[in-house]
């Protein structure tokens, strides 16, 4: 199997499709290899270099051949970077297809690169892993030529709210099929040793009551609504003498003037609370990040599927507090708190969240099994081992050959 990948950037969708494929190898039973159409990325004020990423070390660490066409550009939510591609490119594009039996495309935006004319005919699974087709510029009549054409035979949805939100533009409903996230259960859960750790490299105190911790797990764009969570952190800081709260991901360093223009509009006259916002930029230990949190928050406003700041917080002990977006309702019904986008709202609910952590203990623990890495790669290699079963049986690629 080949995966097609945009880019190697920091985000979610990455990070879930990576640990499947390991997960799909790690089973005996299939050979993945991946194609990342760049090299390179300047997104959310960070470049990221594909040997830099930290899904790419883990998929090479685990066995699994990538290789780019090496193009290095600026991406843009919705947008495909260049959509013509040179001789070279779709010759290294053919070479990679060639002994694959099916591909998978990370998101719809390399089918501006696998519908390019001439390229060997293979099935198509598309994973899809937001909730606003519109807002993902040309990609969705990529998809929709791909699937008239018979390349797409199955699309994975991350999300009830992808699979409904594609089917409502106009993606036929068949080839929609949910496969919910989930997480590696023995790297995210609880650990008392990492959340010292983590607490001490910040200089907070050991002990939530006294010293609160919040946690924003996000890149830099948005569709994640960096300033109301900004207006939320101030009305919570200035309310929780002890807390602290901490911002971590693409462009979420001292180094984004966006991020800095944000947080003076929001912290206004209250600049000494920001003594008590820490920018940690992209972490590749978010376990221990979330550890050492007391909640996860995410005020995103739109695009937001199965977010995985929320799921990976949650089995580490952390109440997840969010806002109303794609499944984000579903996922935290009985572990946290969903707010409208009002910061006193959002502050008032992570105040709740950090004075009821203990009493949402054992649902938290109780929910593991529903967010396993287990279950969704299970899955997956169903789905997987369906397409390639009608391939060689000569039938319509799909599911059950439908």
């Amino acid at each position: 199997m080949l995966s097609v990948y945009e880019g190697f950037f920091s985000g979610g969708a990455r990070i879930v499709h990576s640990d499947v494929l390991l997960g799909l190898v790690e089973g005996g039973q299939q050979w993945h290899r991946v194609l990342s159409l760049h090299g390179e990325v300047h997104r959310e004020a960070t470049t990221q270099r594909m040997e830099d990423d930290a899904c790419y070390r883990a998929l090479t660490a685990g066995g699994i051949e990538v290789t780019s066409l090496g193009r290095t550009a600026g991406l843009v939510d919705g947008t495909v970077a260049a959509s013509v591609f040179s001789g070279p490119e779709l010759a290294d594009t053919a070479r990679a297809m060639a002994g694959a039996d099916v591909i998978l495309s990370l998101k719809e935006q390399p089918l501006a690169l696998l519908n390019q004319a001439g390229l060997p005919r293979r099935p198509v699974v598309v994973c899809l892993h937001r909730s606003d087709p519109e807002n993902q510029g040309r990609a969705l009549d990529e998809l929709k030529a791909a699937i008239a054409d018979g390349t797409v035979v199955a699309c994975v949805c991350c999300a009830e709210s992808t699979r409904d939100a594609y089917e409502a533009a106009g993606i036929p409903g068949e080839l929609l099929h949910v496969i919910p996230n989930g997480v590696d259960l023995l790297r995210f859960r609880p650990d008392a040793a990492l959340r010292l750790a983590f607490r001490e490299s910040l200089g907070i105190p050991a002990t939530a009551p006294d010293a609160p911790v919040v946690v924003f797990a996000a890149r830099y764009a948005g569709m994640k609504n960096v300033p109301l969570f900004l207006r939320a952190a101030r009305a919570w800081l200035a309310r929780e003498g002890g807390g602290h709260v901490v911002m971590c991901g693409a462009g979420m360093t001292e180094d984004n003037p966006a991020l800095w223009a944000d947080i003076e509009v929001a912290f206004g006259d209250r600049a000494a609370l920001g003594d008590r916002l820490h920018l940690l930029g992209v972490r590749h230990d978010m376990e221990t990040v979330y550890a050492g949190s007391d909640v996860v928050a995410l005020t995103s406003v739109s695009g937001e599927a199965a977010p995985l700041c929320l799921i990976e917080g949650m089995m580490c002990g952390a109440v997840p507090v969010t806002t109303d977006v794609g499944d984000s309702a579903s996922i935290v019904e009985g572990h946290g708190f969903v707010t409208p986008f009002d910061p006193d709202a959002i502050a008032f609910a992570w105040s709740a969240a950090v004075a009821d952590r203990e009493l949402f203990a054992p649902a938290l623990a109780a929910s593991r099994e529903r967010f396993s890495r287990t279950r969704m790669i299970a899955a997956y290699a169903d789905l997987l081992a369906h397409v390639v079963g009608d391939v060689r049986d000569g039938l319509r690629p799909g599911v059950g050959g439908q």
